[in-house]
């Protein structure tokens, strides 16, 4: 079995292995490796199960008959950990993996606690727990008993789901250029198991450098019809292109809530921008946006008065509330939401 490893690093893991000083403590997913006791956390699947299968994976590089049993938090009862990890009778080596720790029982946590004062040899105690206050006791006593930590939190910047898509490629042998990965994030990046399949697609189907035409191929009609694309038209005052851009996402599936919420993004990054244009450079980036989002919001004010973004936000905002129960018809309320937006835009 592999030697144990220990985290005791302040910054915290990103997707593909880059790390970012403000995030928690802890590995990336490419980094998990066997030792006694490991915490998987976070919120993004994916990402935990990487870590997970490559812990895995490398204990059964170590030992081919190497056992492996998953046990439901949940579902725990008193002194399971404790029969799971005893010795076998032929002494193989085990992995014993905690799914969903945060949903366990007071008795996994008595148990874990107590396990961790004298693991037992020859296991590695792979433990879930995908974020919540339920289990801090027991977390507060894996850090502090330093057990390698595999930081997987959920990815939702669009910076970060770049530095995915590049790394994905990268660990294909394979690049794309900039425009083809925004691309890419504007049509599937919602998901990153899609976003990682989409990357995989590309990979198996194409050769060379991936440029921005071969996803339009592969993706064109997703990238046309994201709530995105529906707020930058309708941001740009063009009320034909965003209702029919609309109308063909919800035809092909796109729930009306991240139509909105794209629009309200849009609308507050432009109002942000324009609270700060004129204190210089060191003010537009204390706002953490992206330089792109930040050159593009300008571009963009240039269209727009105080008066008309206050009607447009006001207008996404009864737009939220109605696609969110107060309407009986959220399709209208939204189609709504987009034309007064436009208009405004024009004003």
């Amino acid at each position: 079995m592999p030697a144990p490893t220990r985290s005791s690093r302040s910054s915290g893991g990103r997707p593909g292995g880059q790390r970012r000083a403000s995030s928690p403590p802890g590995l990336t997913w490419e980094e998990a490796a066997p030792a006694p006791v490991v915490l998987v956390r976070g919120a993004e699947g994916l990402l935990v199960d990487r870590a997970t299968d490559r812990i895995v994976g490398l204990a059964r590089e170590a030992d081919p008959d190497v056992e492996v049993t998953r046990i439901d938090a949940a579902q725990y009862t008193a002194g399971m950990l404790g029969v799971t990890t005893s010795p076998s009778l032929f002494a193989e080596d085990k992995v014993v993996v905690v799914e969903a720790l945060e949903t366990g029982t007071d008795d996994v946590f008595a148990d874990v606690q107590a396990y961790l004062t004298a693991p037992a040899p020859g296991v590695v105690l792979v433990l879930r727990h995908s974020g919540g206050a339920r289990g801090k006791k027991t977390l507060d006593a894996l850090r502090a008993a330093q057990v390698p930590e595999v930081a997987c939190d959920a990815v939702t910047s669009d910076s970060d789901k770049t530095s995915f898509v590049n790394a994905e490629l990268r660990r294909a042998g394979r690049r794309a250029d900039g425009a083809a990965v925004r691309a890419l994030v504007d049509a599937v990046g919602s998901d990153l198991r899609e976003l990682a399949a989409s990357c995989s697609q590309l990979v198996a189907d194409t050769t060379g450098m991936i440029g921005v035409e071969v996803v339009e191929r592969y993706y064109g009609g997703r990238i046309e019809a994201t709530g995105f694309r529906v707020a930058d038209a309708a941001v740009a005052g063009d009320a034909g292109q965003a209702v029919a851009l609309l109308r063909h996402a919800l035809a092909t599936g796109l729930d009306p809530v991240p139509v909105v919420a794209a629009l309200a993004a849009k609308l507050r990054t432009i109002a942000k921008v324009g609270a700060v244009r004129g204190r210089g450079q060191g003010a537009l980036r204390d706002l953490g946006l992206a330089p792109w989002q930040v050159d593009r919001a300008l571009r963009e004010l240039r269209s727009w008065t105080p008066e008309a973004l206050a009607e447009a936000i006001s207008a996404v905002a009864q737009a939220d509330a109605e696609v969110k129960g107060e309407s009986r018809d959220p399709r209208f309320a939204v189609e709504r939401a987009v034309l007064r937006v436009a208009a405004a835009a024009r004003s």
